[in-house]
């Protein structure tokens, strides 16, 4: 997942030139002579000095940050030049970086080391953010002076900025009367203030419902999944309900837990499934939050002239409209939901084979499908581990596949000092040697951060500001108590590799304008790079590079990678229906009217009924993520976008079979044809960022339209359509 960072925002301004500087010089004079946050970082590619940065520090960071943006917007629209593209557009894209660089250190530890303190900080910082970007946007002396300004003739990207900058201040309100400009930001504001404390609750609920187990419970783990646990449990020795258990699991972001796979318990799998399913319920109440904010995100759509939130998003999305996304749902929703309940009788035959009075609920899904893999696949997953340890599968699976295509290495810089000591820095070099950026990783689990995987970044990519990318990713990985490699799952390798390719769309950006860099692109394309590098996990040629056995140094079998893949084919059902269920509920509550919002009083009747009129139902099943716990949409960027993944996906799924047609993938593949297509991809996708047509560039890489049978085929989805 690519994270929202909190950048780019603009100002409440003054009345003079003057009352500003008046202001900053007061400022700075009490507080920020010493504050590392002021000034642009003199580490290497401006990496943030964290070593040196105290959680006093950014309270007067970001009302120094503020006024200094300020300051430069009004340096902007008071200058008695006529209007051009140096004073007016590249002005505003050179301006606000000190206030880029306090929100991207702030907003990336509050998602990795919250506390109280920090919760503390974004409650004071988040409405002042959301009230200055309200007023760059509905500045309409900045507006007039955009819509005057002309990029040279031979700049295109310089073009198709003009036109994303005056769209965007459209959609901000720049047109709307004095009237309608006051309500936008009072509904800006709100929001801004909901977002958090549901990002907030489901912290505190996750943490809450974290679950103790007994000896008994834990049968099925290995003893490095139990000594893990233990290290867990001593997290939690405080907490009076789970002090007196020796095993503590902290539940993950999805309704379905990691652990529910290897638990032979049935207690203990329901457990953790009925915790999770707790979450924005217990320890923190989303409920009444999620409710208001689908409601003034409807006003707001109202408010500028649109039908719905979903019409509002979807407007800036390549899928383009709320009908198109719909469709997509609703075409693959009855076959989806076809083949999870197919999938669910072969469980069920399972498990009653080895029991004839067992019964499958929703906590034992992941478990008896674990064991259809095992017996029609051969393939014992606990095994498998052992052929991917984390610092392997990254060396000589990751770093080794980017190299492979596109001639970049990635060298340890143990000189330099991460936010957390678990961080590790790394210089990326490109194959002339010269240096591309700074890419950092934060793999395990912390009761501090919060759940999921995502990449973000400290600093973009621009050759105007002559800029290089510091990128950071980020997992949840639970780390082994006596300091051993961690063994990933299928599902974490790919994950790795993932989130790799967010990186990469960062890393390799080459644009001249920071509002285009990197994965500053739409939701429903952004995924496309990554998924598309998840491909190379288990590619012949990178997985036999990195998959070598964690006892013997044997290298993964033939067989072996055939097994996974074909077991990769069992569970499409599940997998597929449960991210339709959490891309339907999004739309159901983004396709709402105001008053439509204002009437939900039943949160799981809504849900419901939502799958229900898409034709998605299938018992013992859950939307990947339910309302209260889907901080995608509530408490992230992801509104009326999470259909994302699924839309990328298309474009995954045949942009890879691109790499297979050009010889740079599959059992044939040569590293010579790795390295042109790769050159290929660089070219158009990863170094382009936002600053070209998104289905020009598939096109021009494809030599023709997307074609979604590559998607169907591996979904199991065929006849679908």
């Amino acid at each position: 997942m690519k994270a929202t960072t909190h950048h780019r925002v603009g100002g409440g301004f003054f009345a003079s030139m003057a009352d500003v500087t008046t202001q900053i010089d007061a400022h700075r004079d009490t507080d920020n002579f010493s504050n590392p946050l002021i000034a642009p970082s003199e580490l290497p590619f401006q990496l943030p000095p964290f070593a040196d940065i105290k959680i006093e520090h950014f309270l007067p960071a970001f009302d120094t940050a503020l006024l200094d943006h300020e300051a430069e917007i009004n340096a902007i629209v008071n200058n008695p030049e006529p209007a051009t593209w140096a004073n007016t557009v590249e002005a505003l894209e050179a301006s606000g970086r000190a206030l880029e660089r306090v929100s991207a250190v702030f907003f990336n530890l509050h998602g990795t080391d919250s506390s109280p303190e920090m919760d503390a900080i974004a409650e004071q910082i988040i409405p002042k953010l959301s009230e200055h970007s309200d007023a760059l946007y509905q500045n309409e002396v900045l507006y007039q002076r955009l819509q005057q300004a002309t990029p040279p003739a031979d700049d295109g990207e310089g073009q198709r900025l003009k036109d994303k900058l005056l769209r965007s201040f459209r959609r901000r309100g720049a047109e709307l009367d004095a009237t309608g400009k006051k309500r936008l930001s009072e509904l800006n504001s709100r929001l801004a203030v909901l977002s958090e404390q549901f990002g907030k609750n489901l912290r505190e609920s996750t943490a809450a419902l974290a679950v103790g187990l007994t000896e008994d419970d834990v049968a099925g783990w290995d003893e490095a999944r139990k000594n893990a646990a233990r290290k867990t449990a001593e997290d939690y020795k405080d907490n009076p309900q789970l002090a007196s258990f020796e095993y503590v699991v902290p539940l993950g972001l999805p309704a379905v837990q990691p652990d529910q796979t290897d638990l032979d318990n049935p207690a203990a799998r329901k457990a953790l499934m009925a915790a999770s399913l707790k979450r924005g319920v217990i320890g923190g109440d989303n409920g009444a939050v999620l409710t208001e904010i689908a409601a003034l995100r409807a006003q707001r759509a109202r408010l500028l002239g649109y039908d719905t939130h979903a019409d509002y998003v979807l407007e800036e999305e390549t899928a383009g409209s709320t009908d198109a996304v719909m469709q997509l749902l609703r075409d693959l929703s009855p076959a989806a939901s076809a083949n999870a309940a197919g999938e669910y009788k072969l469980l069920v035959e399972e498990a009653q084979a080895a029991d004839p009075t067992a019964t499958v609920r929703d906590a034992d899904w992941s478990y008896w499908e674990s064991k259809v893999k095992q017996r029609d696949y051969s393939l014992n997953e606990a095994e498998l581990k052992k052929y991917f340890p984390l610092d392997q599968v990254l060396r000589d699976g990751v770093f080794y596949a980017a190299n492979r295509l596109y001639g970049i290495t990635v060298e340890p810089r143990d000189d330099l000092q991460g936010y957390h000591p678990e961080v590790a820095v790394y210089e990326v070099k490109d194959a002339d040697g010269s240096s591309i950026g700074l890419f950092l990783t934060d793999y395990f689990a912390r009761p501090s951060k919060r759940g999921g995987a995502w990449m973000s970044s400290f600093v973009d990519q621009s050759r105007l500001l002559d800029s290089k990318p510091v990128v950071v990713n980020v997992m949840n990985i639970t780390k082994p108590a006596d300091g051993s490699q961690p063994l990933l799952s299928i599902d974490e390798v790919h994950t790795l590799f993932h989130e790799f390719g967010h990186a990469l769309h960062g890393l390799l950006s080459d644009v001249r304008y920071p509002t285009f860099s990197g994965t500053n692109v739409p939701r429903d394309y952004v995924e496309f790079p990554s998924q598309i590098n998840e491909n190379w996990a288990f590619d012949p040629a990178v997985v036999r590079n990195y998959a070598r056995h964690v006892d013997t140094g044997e290298v993964i079998t033939d067989e072996l990678i055939a097994a996974v893949d074909a077991a990769s084919k069992f569970g499409q059902g599940f997998a597929t229906s449960e991210y339709l269920a959490a891309s339907i509920i999004d739309m159901a509550w983004h396709t709402l009217t105001p008053e439509q919002a204002a009437a939900v009083d039943d949160i799981d009747a809504f849900e419901r009924a939502a799958l229900a009129d898409a034709g998605l139902e299938v018992d013992n099943l859950h939307a990947r993520y339910k309302s209260r716990f889907f901080n995608h949409i509530f408490g992230g960027g992801y509104s009326a976008g999470y259909y994302s993944y699924l839309w990328a996906e298309a474009l995954d799924a045949d942009g890879f079979e691109w790499f297979k047609e050009t010889g740079a993938a599959g059992h044939s593949s040569d590293d010579v044809a790795a390295r042109a297509a790769g050159a290929r991809f660089r070219e158009l996708v990863l170094s382009a960022g936002g600053s070209r047509d998104y289905e020009e560039a598939f096109t021009t890489l494809r030599g023709r339209a997307k074609d979604v049978t590559a998607l169907l085929e591996r979904r199991g989805l065929a006849g679908a359509r």
